[in-house]
């Protein structure tokens, strides 16, 4: 029996190149969880986003007159589920995937307010299609290998420094403010809440076990945190941040209340979402100008903010190779794409690679069985989406920033002497952050990369592809005037 077991064990080490990468079963494991733990706040927060609002026709998703948030709860775990485990079978990288923040946003009030939620999530679908069709030619794996590697440096950097405000923000130890400076420490200037308190505990608790280099120090952080949160929820009976038709509550959770659920299991069947996008829809709604103006917004943003990730986690994994490039490209860029496809048949939103993987690239996964691992979770989340509704956003924040600090260590390979490229990347580097879009910062500096090469008398340095994507984000940053002057409004 033992032989057995070691039998399989072996094979799933030489599928996986554990060995060859230096982890082990143990260690995918844990840092499958941690991502996981990391991402479950998907479940819930993308149907409040994309469920409860309706469309150009007054309806919901799944051609409702009431929002139906329980039914894409499941769908959104469920492509998330099948889209984390694709890409660790093909791929082989611990990359895990769910519906992209920003981009769902986009979706809900840039193109469902114009159309239908079916049409809307049929141009996502015909995005998908297209960026698999980039991947297929050959064209997207081009594009990521003609990126200088300094840039692709700075891009991992941005990602660090943009990871870090999310989790500050999203625990609420970082606010935006109406009048004043555009962020604040807590509220009003103070940590005077029992969730920032909570949010503080779990950071100095995860790097407490960092810095001793504990085994499962993120995973028992995150753990150990939201045990903190459900206690503190109990005796101090603090209450969410945002109740409907009561006033706001800023000193309350920031998105999930942390109490033990009423019941663990509930299931709602996904598979009804996949009735419901229109892939053709869209053009008999709006002008075919506009549509494929939208489709190339997706696009764009989609193409990079996943090319910035891969850079970003692979680049903390240890994965990418001294000539800048990272093995199995084509396969982790071709599962990308099919994200946002299935991302659009499933009616919920176009699924990409996340950074929050870098959680479990922190705990010490290095291959594709982390994911697989993350994808599991996800699915069985269908069926005990109550329970992955416990975690609060204080206690999986503290690990965004931890792993944000790993990130920016990769910060001294740039060459900060040689302008030509310190520029571009500093720009990449703080524009993340700063605009909140991984794709804004690598645009710019792309763009100011070609123009200090060309200004100096360089271009001939410059990769011919590296032209074709600056003109394409001077494209993209235009959009505003490019609408207006085609009154698309």
């Amino acid at each position: 029996m033992n032989d057995v077991k070691t039998h399989q064990i072996s094979r799933i080490d030489r599928f996986f190149f554990i060995s060859d990468r230096g982890s082990s079963v143990g260690r995918e494991v844990r840092g499958g969880f941690a991502t996981f733990f990391t991402m479950a706040y998907i479940v819930v927060l993308n149907p409040l986003i994309i469920a409860t609002v309706k469309d150009a026709e007054g309806q919901f998703i799944g051609d409702g007159s009431t929002p139906n948030i329980p039914l894409v709860a499941a769908g959104t775990a469920l492509v998330a589920g099948l889209l984390s485990i694709l890409m660790g079978v093909i791929g082989k990288v611990p990359f895990a995937m769910a519906a992209g923040l920003g981009l769902n946003a986009f979706v809900t009030y840039g193109i469902a307010s114009q159309m239908s939620w079916e049409s809307a999530m049929g141009l996502v679908f015909l995005e998908g299609v297209i960026i698999a069709l980039l991947v297929l030619t050959g064209f997207r794996t081009a594009v990521f290998n003609a990126i200088p590697p300094q840039l692709k440096t700075a891009i991992s950097v941005g990602i660090g420094l943009f990871i870090a405000l999310i989790g500050f923000v999203d625990a609420g130890f970082v606010r935006r403010v109406a009048a004043g400076p555009p962020l604040e420490l807590g509220i009003a200037g103070s940590l005077t809440s029992w969730p920032i308190l909570v949010f503080v505990a779990g950071l100095l608790l995860i790097v407490l076990l960092v810095a001793r280099q504990t085994k499962g120090a993120i995973l028992i952080g995150i753990i150990a945190t939201t045990v903190l949160a459900v206690i503190v929820e109990a005796i101090a009976k603090v209450g969410a941040s945002v109740t409907p038709g009561q006033p706001p509550n800023p000193a309350g959770w920031q998105l999930v209340v942390p109490q033990l659920p009423e019941q663990i299991f509930g299931f709602n069947n996904p598979l009804v979402l996949f009735r419901e996008f229109d892939p053709l829809g869209a053009f008999g709604s709006v002008s075919v100008i506009l549509a494929l103006l939208l489709i190339f917004t997706l696009l764009i943003t989609d193409f990079f903010d996943t090319m910035g990730t891969i850079v970003g986690v692979g680049g903390q994994a240890g994965l990418i190779r001294e000539d800048g490039t990272l093995p199995r490209t084509r396969e982790i860029l071709l599962v990308d794409s099919i994200g946002a496809a299935a991302g659009g048949a499933g009616s919920v939103s176009s699924n990409t690679t996340y950074i929050e993987s870098a959680a479990g690239v922190g705990e010490g996964a290095r291959t594709g069985l982390a994911s697989v691992v993350t994808g599991v979770l996800f699915l069985l989340a269908i069926f005990v989406s109550p329970l992955v509704a416990v975690v609060p956003y204080e206690a999986a924040a503290p690990a965004l920033v931890v792993v944000g600090f790993l990130m920016m260590t990769a910060i001294r390979e740039i060459d900060f002497t040689d302008y030509e490229i310190s520029i571009p990347a500093f720009l990449t580097i703080v524009l993340m952050p700063f605009t909140y879009s991984i794709a804004t910062g690598i645009g710019s500096g792309f763009v100011t990369y070609v123009l200090i090469k060309l200004v100096k008398g360089k271009a001939r340095e410059v990769h011919p592809l590296m032209w074709t994507v600056a003109g394409l984000f001077v494209v993209y940053f235009a959009l505003g005037p490019i609408k207006a002057l085609l009154n698309l409004g």
